[in-house]
């Protein structure tokens, strides 16, 4: 373990010991094989075409030293957010995602789905396997969610009460089926289904809210809202600030790691700033994600 990475294990910690909780529960980071990850570092090696700002990975790091980070900074739970970009990807996205939970025990496993035949028994599959969150990539995949190939998938993810992390929003580039149109439209036919919203939906942040409020269910993570690289290219409206106090109890923390352009910290920082008190960043941070998720882990405090 280096000495930087150990200053700044110790500086995330002291801020989670700081508000009294055992740790972190992430919902929104990647892991994914070593080849589609390469691709996807390359991506943002090269957005800035498209955004203006360089992204610069920060934790660029092999996979066990990804792993050995997160524990240092006391993420008590996480994700391996994977998605494919075209058919034939999922299924084997899932089964490599089972097997990194496996051996990772601190990894929710993760599952994906794509609009291709077969995706109903295959998330069913997963869901039976113990996948625990789903992540759907609508800019990415390209794909509507209301595509009739995907019925099956969305109603066993509804039935089995498996949230999916949904990137649905237009940043950081917009897609054909970005935008909280093809979503409403979802939620209207299963409105039981539990979607988290990647990034809050940025940068349509209000109208996800608008969703957030008419469904019970919907959720929206943290991932890169109100950091100063996001406040750069989408900043938060202040005056929606009273409407994530309100929804509180369904705001989780997401962070992107590894894929963000500054430290781990940082996103911590940003939440406190927005000044809406202790207890509501106790749930972000901790309490919101281990109560969707059921999860027992928050008996263990990191030492």
């Amino acid at each position: 373990m280096s000495a930087e990475g150990s200053a700044e294990g110790s500086a995330v910690r002291e801020f989670v010991r700081g508000l009294g909780l055992p740790g972190l529960f992430d919902v929104h980071t990647h892991f994914m094989p070593d080849r589609v990850l390469r691709k996807v570092w390359a991506y943002f090696d090269d957005v800035g075409e498209l955004t203006g700002v360089p992204w610069p990975i920060t934790y660029r790091e092999e996979e066990e030293r990804r792993v050995q980070l997160l524990r240092e900074f006391g993420v008590l739970r996480f994700t391996s957010m994977v998605y494919p970009h075209k058919a034939g990807m999922a299924r084997w996205l899932n089964e490599w995602a089972s097997g990194f939970a496996g051996r990772v025990p601190e990894c929710l496993q993760t599952g994906t789905l794509y609009p291709e035949s077969g995706v109903g028994q295959y998330v069913g599959e997963s869901i039976g396997r113990g996948a625990r969150v789903f992540k759907v990539h609508l800019q990415v995949g390209d794909f509507d969610p209301n595509d009739p190939l995907l019925d099956g998938a969305w109603g066993a993810l509804a039935d089995a009460g498996v949230p999916v992390v949904i990137h649905c929003g237009s940043g950081p580039a917009p897609g054909a089926f970005t935008g909280p149109g093809p979503v409403s439209r979802l939620l209207a036919r299963y409105p039981g289904l539990r979607l988290v919203i990647a990034h809050m939906g940025m940068p349509e942040y209000s109208d996800f809210l608008d969703l957030a409020e008419r469904y019970d269910e919907v959720r929206l993570d943290t991932t890169m809202v109100f950091t100063d690289f996001a406040e750069r290219l989408a900043p938060f409206p202040e005056g929606e600030r009273k409407r994530l106090l309100a929804l509180g109890d369904r705001v989780l923390l997401g962070s992107d790691f590894p894929n963000i352009p500054y430290g781990y910290l940082h996103q911590l920082h940003a939440l406190e700033r927005l000044e809406l008190g202790d207890e509501w960043l106790r749930g972000v941070l901790f309490g919101n994600g281990a109560a969707l998720f059921g999860d027992s882990q928050g008996n263990h405090r990191f030492a």
